[in-house]
């Protein structure tokens, strides 16, 4: 039997519906998603999306609309890619799901969040993105109505960026679900 919701979950349930990480951000996998995020080469995170396959194919049905949680443009200027937008365009293609790097938005520029404490993240993110200002219009643009979407990202630590960006999805009238390649350790 699995354990049930945690005692924060209680008391503040999360946006999302469901939540899950595909590895722990150690050892091998912490170096390839740096070796990624730092360096540009994607072999090995490529290499890892594939060997999870079996479990996404579980996870996310064809119905489904994978969004990237948005990226600020100073960083994606700076990285040359946005790294969220990636694993979904993987995911999409391997499951033969959509995707849609447009529809989820980030509101200005926000403090770096690798610098700061849980409930520093939880403020800092708390209104940073929203559904695109013609999302009505581009949700309509789809073939077939999503049956749910799923935010993804590449690295969870607190969860208040999936939170956040989750939030913002819930408009969208469908159940709102977060992936992310890895999942830190953080305690705090």
């Amino acid at each position: 039997m699995l354990p049930g919701p945690c005692g924060h979950c209680l008391q503040k349930p999360p946006a999302q519906s469901q939540t899950h990480s595909l590895y722990r951000y150690h050892g091998p996998v912490r170096d390839a998603v740096l070796e990624w995020k730092l360096q540009g080469h994607d072999a090995a995170v490529s290499w890892l999306v594939q060997a999870a396959m079996p479990r996404l194919r579980e996870l996310i049905t064809q119905d489904a609309l994978l969004l990237p949680v948005p990226m600020p443009l100073s960083r994606m200027r700076i990285r040359g890619q946005h790294h969220a937008a990636n694993l979904c365009r993987w995911l999409a293609a391997d499951i033969g799901c959509g995707w849609d790097w447009r529809l989820l938005r980030r509101i200005g520029e926000q403090q770096r969040q690798s610098a700061l404490s849980g409930s520093a993240r939880r403020k800092n993110l708390n209104k940073a993105f929203a559904l695109a200002a013609d999302y009505k219009q581009r949700w309509s643009d789809i073939s077939s109505t999503p049956a749910s979407v799923w935010v993804i990202d590449d690295v969870l630590t607190t969860g208040s960026t999936l939170h956040f960006a989750a939030k913002a999805s819930l408009k969208l009238g469908v159940e709102v679900n977060v992936l992310s390649l890895a999942r830190t350790s953080y305690r705090g």
